[in-house]
């Protein structure tokens, strides 16, 4: 069939497939949409429906989340012919504040450093979902299959074997390759038998939207705290996502806060540089762990996004880690169709060569990220004066602060097309990685 199908029945169903994506979420959704121009038979199976399916004439609310895209991620997306339809509903980051609460100095990042006018963009996550749907909706030889859980998963020499259960009771499907990109807690990623690392910082994360008195004129800005970074980021209608990392029990203490009072601690910890806060939407947490898989690639099956690298949010780079790894799976991918239209996608040398390309990306950004959130998360003198140096040294170096401006934006290693905003189609010669 053409386009994707919610719900779909075991008669709308090919039993073989180019490519099985178990994870119909952002990732797994642009990864359907970055492969489907190379004319692949493609199934994604997602669990829950997403909600931009089952409420499409809702209109965004207050509370709607925030997805802060980086200026690479926004290009991805224009390869994949998203860009356009997410532009008008996106907000600029048009400078980044870095600074230590109760600190004197902070860093500040502007674009024109680079040569450039942003950074990136923030984006409600329900207008990205809709516009991944609206995608998806346009695609040919794409499967959507919701609800769909998935059983088991046997890996053969010639293909792997998903077993799941949808509307139609258990089916089961063959795919040349089988991708994982089904979040933190990955089944592909346990039935496959890849083991995990895992750190849990002693944190959670709560997010709301809030309103201050004052413009924040595209201005992001990441605080630094005793209990983890707290990051103000510029949204739609004058709005700003609060994403705030606290000790659990304070987390609980700071869900059950009235609205105003709430408002009254989040900015004795921010301060009034965008006056008084004005409005808290609603808010939620999650706890913050490290979950990094040891592997990311056997034959006939690959994992990415969270189900290979889960990260604490500084810095927001997990989505935009995600969004890298798909496109350079799609163009690993499109290579090799390009030298033979009827290579194997699913064997282990093409995959390894995929993992190959990513692994610097990957180790850079997880280092950079952990290694900031521990940094933040010690109390010694000597982390603290580590700390008060870097943000010394940032400040006064331009070179420092392009570096961290580019590892901001999501720049490492060499750039995929789709990074480039080019799109990918079947048979064009790309160089090899």
């Amino acid at each position: 069939m053409s386009g994707p199908a919610l719900s779909a029945g075991a008669e709308m169903l090919s039993a073989r497939y180019d490519v099985v994506i178990i994870g119909g979420g952002l990732v797994g959704a642009s990864l359907a949409c970055a492969l489907a121009p190379l004319g692949l038979r493609i199934a994604l199976l997602e669990a829950v429906a997403p909600r931009a399916q089952t409420q499409p004439q809702t209109q965004p609310s207050y509370d709607d989340r925030t997805l802060a895209l980086s200026a690479s991620s926004c290009r991805i997306l224009q390869g994949l012919g998203a860009w356009p339809a997410l532009q008008q509903n996106a907000t600029a980051i048009r400078e980044i504040h870095v600074s230590e609460q109760d600190r004197p100095g902070r860093v500040v990042l502007r674009p024109e450093e680079l040569g450039l006018d942003q950074f990136g963009h923030v984006i409600e996550a329900r207008e990205f979902g809709l516009a991944m749907m609206d995608l998806l909706a346009r695609q040919k030889g794409v499967d959507l299959v919701c609800p769909a859980t998935c059983t088991g998963i046997d890996v053969q020499p010639e293909a792997a074997y998903v077993s799941f259960t949808g509307v139609g009771g258990e089916q089961r499907l063959q795919a040349g390759l089988l991708v994982g990109a089904d979040g933190a807690e990955s089944v592909v990623r346990d039935f496959l038998g890849i083991a995990v690392e895992r750190y849990d910082y002693g944190q959670t994360a709560i997010i709301c939207n809030i309103t201050p008195e004052a413009a924040h004129n595209g201005r992001a800005f990441e605080r630094f705290t005793a209990t983890g970074p707290f990051a103000l980021l510029p949204h739609v209608h004058g709005r700003c996502g609060l994403v705030w990392s606290v000790a659990p029990k304070e987390a609980e203490q700071l869900l059950a806060l009235s609205d105003e009072m709430f408002l009254l601690r989040a900015q004795s910890k921010f301060g009034t540089e965008l006056g008084l806060w004005l409005k808290a939407g609603r808010r939620s947490s999650y706890p913050l762990r490290l979950v990094r898989a040891l592997e990311d690639t056997r034959a006939r099956a690959v994992i990415l996004g969270n189900a290979a690298h889960a990260i604490h949010p500084i810095g927001a780079q997990g989505f935009n880690l995600g969004l890298r790894d798909v496109a350079v799976l799609a163009e690993v991918i499109a290579a090799a169709l390009a030298q033979d239209p009827r290579a194997d996608i699913g064997q282990l040398q093409l995959l390894q060569e995929y993992s190959g390309w990513r692994a610097p990306d990957q180790a850079g950004t997880i280092a950079y990220s952990d290694g900031l959130a521990r940094l933040y998360a010690n109390p010694t003198p000597f982390a603290a004066a580590a700390r008060r140096l870097g943000l010394l040294a940032h400040a006064l170096f331009p070179p420092l602060r392009r570096q961290l401006a580019i590892r901001a934006m999501g720049y490492r290693g060499k750039i995929p097309r789709l990074a480039l905003g080019e799109p990918l189609a079947r048979g064009e010669r790309l160089t090899s990685p």
